[in-house]
């Protein structure tokens, strides 16, 4: 049986391939055969079922899951966080991978005087609001793009500085030597994970896979994802959570929710032993909601119409 190919489906960027061979290499060092397939986006799939009807919703991950459903690839690799917290049916995590550097960091052009004007370019919306909480004279654009793109995109302007995620610069080495880590802002839900998902019925691949996976990264991002989802953030609302395991005996939790401009902010963090893990996401959402947290995601849906 492990005759059997795994082919691996991917997005074509740098990082997208670098996880990829990454999760390839630790396959065969286990002595499974491997294909990578690099999915562009298709919007001439046709399905027997219209897309809601699936529950495809991430717009990094859609195309990858419809050529898992039809059969074209086997398993897809991920960055977590942009994987929406309901998988499309059928779909299952298979692996989450040990974690890398969860910190956001901004890449500046020569050190900046944050009590002046500065211009801040990103494209999150957890980045745009927790920058503005903190710094509410500045200035933030948006920028979009893969890394590659992003990186360049701030050469080209006259912007002081843009927002990246550390373990994106550092996987395919392009991480300069003018960043600043931002250790105050709380990284988006499974920052610095990758995931693996496979088909729910492929027995083969999940119990291969099941091999990659790292349980401690696996209980944390299962924490921040349930606050994240009790919170209905989607990929469209500021939301923030970490988790940490401490000595193997406790897990400290940190969450947060901001409206668009960061004048509003509920905050939570939360010490347990670590045998309470399994509701712990969903409790601390509970609290930012009675908070005042519920008040600013009846904006935030004010805001945003429902993405197919």
């Amino acid at each position: 049986m492990m005759s059997k190919t795994i082919r691996i489906g991917t997005r074509d960027s740098e990082l997208a391939l670098w996880q990829a061979h990454t999760v390839q290499k630790q396959l065969h060092d286990l002595g499974y055969k491997t294909d990578i397939i690099a999915v562009k986006s298709q919007g001439d799939i046709i399905l027997d079922k219209p897309l809601y009807e699936l529950g495809i919703t991430g717009i990094f991950t859609k195309t990858l899951d419809i050529a898992m459903i039809n059969g074209q690839v086997d398993i897809a690799v991920h960055s977590m966080k942009d994987v929406p917290t309901a998988l499309p049916q059928g779909i299952v995590q298979a692996a989450v991978l040990e974690r890398a550097n969860i910190l956001d960091i901004l890449v500046h052009k020569g050190h900046p005087d944050f009590h002046n004007e500065n211009t801040i370019a990103t494209g999150s919306l957890r980045r745009q609001a927790q920058w503005l909480n903190r710094y509410p004279h500045h200035h933030v654009v948006d920028l979009r793009g893969n890394v590659n793109t992003r990186m360049q995109k701030l050469k080209d302007n006259d912007w002081n500085g843009a927002v990246f995620a550390a373990a994106g610069l550092e996987r395919i080495n392009i991480k300069p030597e003018n960043f600043i880590d931002l250790d105050w802002m709380v990284p988006a839900p499974a920052q610095g994970a990758m995931v693996v998902v496979a088909m729910g019925n492929d027995n083969f691949c999940l119990d291969a896979v099941s091999e990659l996976n790292d349980v401690e990264t696996e209980v944390c991002t299962h924490i921040e994802r349930q606050f994240l989802k009790t919170l209905e953030g989607g990929c469209t609302a500021p939301i923030g959570a970490i988790a940490k395991i401490i000595d193997d005996e406790e897990i400290v939790f940190k969450g947060v929710l901001l409206s668009l401009d960061g004048k509003e902010k509920v905050a939570v963090e939360k010490s347990v032993p670590i045998q309470e893990w399994k509701k712990l996401g969903y409790y601390c959402a509970q609290e930012v909601l009675e908070n005042g947290g519920a008040a600013i995601m009846e904006v935030l849906r004010k805001q945003f119409k429902p993405k197919d």
